[in-house]
Parts: structure tokens; sequence; C-alpha cells
């Protein structure tokens, strides 16, 4: 895991993440690089609001945006997405054993129901 990771960079991250407006337009740019306007074609808000969104994302580290003659195309950049990935997988093995203990509890492996 990357101990280095900026926690302020991590908090930018999670923060941008945290709305799902934000998280359909990384999805959108996974598929490759878009212009506000093509990004905005599937939400009912303005593309102001859209460009709101990706103000969020760039300052996030999430993604960039270029200049190609009159289009502004923006595309996603991963690093930040990977150090998130490095973070929470730190966490694995937690919530996989609690998830082990689930598994074998409702496989009957403790019935708490009888015990009283």
């Amino acid at each position: 895991m990357n101990t280095n990771t900026s926690g302020d960079q991590l908090n930018r991250t999670f923060a941008a993440l945290a709305d799902p407006t934000r998280r359909a337009i990384l999805a959108r740019l996974a598929q490759g690089e878009a212009t506000v306007n093509e990004l905005a074609e599937p939400f009912p808000i303005t593309v102001q609001a859209v460009s709101l969104h990706l103000r969020v994302l760039e300052r996030a580290g999430l993604i960039e945006r270029g200049r190609s003659a009159q289009r502004r195309p923006s595309r996603l950049v991963g690093a930040p997405l990977r150090d998130a990935a490095l973070w929470l997988g730190a966490y694995r093995g937690f919530w996989e054993e609690g998830f082990d203990a689930l598994d074998e509890r409702l496989r009957g492996g403790e019935n708490r129901a009888d015990d009283g």
C-alpha cells in the first residue's frame, strides 16, 4: 500500500466521489474523453452545473481538461482512483473477515435464536 499518499489528496478524491453525478461522469470518461456538452446530455441539469462538477473532479486530480481547437475534452486520470483503491485495500481483510463470519452464521455455525 502507498502509505505516502497525501491525506489531502485522498480527502479530495473521496469528496469528489461522494456525488452520484460526478461518479456517473467518471464512468462515462472511463469509455473515452468527452466535452462538457457530451457529458451533460444524459443529465437533467444545465451544462453550467456539469462544468461545476468537472471543476471539482479536476481539482481532485481525477480528470484533466485539454484543448483541441474549439473543443475542450475531459479525460479520466487513473492515479487518484488507484491510490483510493490501495487505501481501501488495506481494510480488505477486515471486511472479508466480517463476511466470512456472516457466511458461517448463515450456514448454521452459530444459531443465536436457540441461545435464549
